[in-house]
């Protein structure tokens, strides 16, 4: 090709392009000192688990502040349902999405509240205060909390612990997507932080004059621009930056994408290396113009590529650790052959929704009740060798029996579910070994940390799925659990 023929290529773009996606480290922080800061892993986007939002009910108690922590801990994006905003800010910090909102109170769970939830924890209970006539043996079980009347006027444990989780689960079942599908990115809704994550990645790269963008309009991203094959050119893309963690797709069949084009055919590459021109893993999808259709794409049918050519050897993808994502109109298919519905100059294609699909059925709210609760009025019981909270259940406003509709609720509703009872809990340091039994019929104390974990990993395990047990602590600590096998010796409920 003579110079005649070649379009002019924009240096600036292609210098933008690299800042963009942090190819140049010594730019990226030469430009980030003059804007006064400097790049740390918080800056980074965030994939791991955080597909969709855990809300997390009676988030400020020992057991929820503790399901808050490790949940961020290990990448899950949290909303704390709380009554008290400044409460809350003293114990849970400032940076975690507070919602204020009462499970007491059904006109509060709005949307606001609910919105993009994946899974619901409910850590709730009365909280209550001491009364002439409490006993030294029960203060002391209760590691020093006495406790007769609500400190809140209408807390009663019917209202919280029956009332209070009915409204939550029915608030719930309304916003929960299927437990099968995770959301990966929703466009309908897009936060700044999505907004902020995917730019534009041209055969610019390449010497070319193609140009893209994608843009938030009409509740969808729009993938538009003009692809032209000038200067040996031909793609225009757009692509995620690398997210810190990765996203882990593990256990699910696939990606489906809801997409409306113009009839050309496009190309998604899921990457699992952070290179920036490393290894990806593509497949082209034909759409309808002017059309909304769904699009699945099996992880085995992905195809291993490196600039346009199969990698024969490649191992089939790790869906374990995908670091980006790229959406791409292309002249070529793979390996030199052209793509047939490709023509040069404008293009739109729009994306609604991408979400992994074909994944283990897993639990969707996790509700901490406690062991005891069909003790009370049961025959034969011995009252005598019962925890306090059996032998004064009565006198606690029938607690144990309401937390036990409460349970009922849930498991009439139809979402996939864990209850977890838990004996005596205690303040004392996690890490011991559990044991769990089912038939409401053990002693014993755990402490807060392990349930709090306990539901952490209920909620990552579909052997958990409609499990009601009890739990309490061994003598032994231990460094490691096997939660498959825990959960796995355990009986569904009917």
């Amino acid at each position: 090709m003579t110079d005649k023929n070649r379009s002019q290529w924009d240096l600036g773009r292609f210098i933008e392009t690299l800042n963009y996606f942090e190819v140049i480290p010594f730019l990226n922080c030469i430009q980030r000192l003059f804007q006064g800061r400097l790049q740390n892993n918080q800056d980074k986007p965030i994939g791991g688990k955080s597909m969709g939002v855990i809300l997390v009910a009676g988030a400020t108690g020992g057991v929820g502040k503790r399901v808050v922590r490790r949940l961020v801990e290990q990448g899950y994006k949290v909303r704390a349902l709380v009554r008290d905003i400044e409460k809350a800010r003293s114990i849970l910090g400032n940076n975690i999405d507070l919602v204020i909102a009462d499970i007491t109170k059904p006109e509060t769970l709005t949307s606001v509240v609910m919105a993009n939830i994946q899974a619901v924890v409910c850590c709730t209970a009365v909280r209550v205060q001491p009364v002439e006539g409490d006993t030294a043996d029960r203060a002391k079980y209760y590691q020093g909390v006495k406790f007769y009347q609500p400190e809140i006027v209408g807390d009663t444990p019917e209202n919280v612990e029956y009332q209070g989780v009915r409204n939550l689960v029915q608030a719930a079942a309304k916003y929960l997507h299927k437990s099968n599908e995770k959301s990966i990115f929703n466009f309908s809704n897009p936060s700044d932080e999505l907004k902020n994550v995917w730019g534009a990645l041209d055969d610019v790269v390449m010497g070319g004059v193609s140009a893209s963008n994608i843009q938030f309009v009409e509740d969808t991203a729009l993938f538009a621009g003009n692809v032209s094959t000038a200067n040996s050119g031909g793609f225009a893309s757009v692509r995620t930056k690398n997210f810190d963690p990765p996203f882990n797709l593990s256990g699910y069949e696939g990606v489906e994408l809801r997409v409306r084009g113009d009839g050309k055919r496009y190309k998604l590459f899921l990457r699992t290396d952070a290179k920036w021109d490393g290894l990806g893993y593509s497949y082209s999808f034909d759409t309808v113009a002017n059309t909304w259709i769904d699009i699945r794409i099996p992880f085995a049918d992905l195809t291993p590529v490196f600039r346009a050519k199969t990698v024969n050897d490649a191992p089939p993808i790790d869906a374990s650790k995908v670091c980006s994502f790229q959406l791409m109109l292309s002249k070529f298919e793979y390996d030199g052959a052209l793509n047939p519905k490709f023509s040069p100059g404008g293009f739109t294609l729009q994306v609604e929704s991408i979400k992994a699909y074909g994944g283990a059925t897993l639990p969707q709210f996790v509700l901490v009740s406690s062991a005891g609760v069909t003790r009370p009025g049961r025959p034969g019981i011995n009252l005598d060798e019962e925890p306090p909270a059996v032998k004064l259940n009565d006198q606690l406003g029938g607690i144990l029996t309401w937390k036990l509709k409460g349970e009922d609720s849930l498991r009439d509703s139809g979402i996939p579910y864990t209850i977890i009872r838990p004996c005596a809990l205690t303040e004392e340091a996690g890490g011991k070994q559990l044991i769990f039994e089912q038939g409401d019929n053990i002693r014993g104390k755990i402490s807060r940390e392990d349930v709090a974990e306990l539901c952490v990993q209920a909620l990552q395990n579909p052997k958990a799925r409609n499990l009601t047990f009890e739990v309490k602590e061994g003598e032994n600590s231990t460094k490691s659990i096997d939660w498959q096998r825990l959960f796995s010796n355990l009986e569904p409920d009917k």
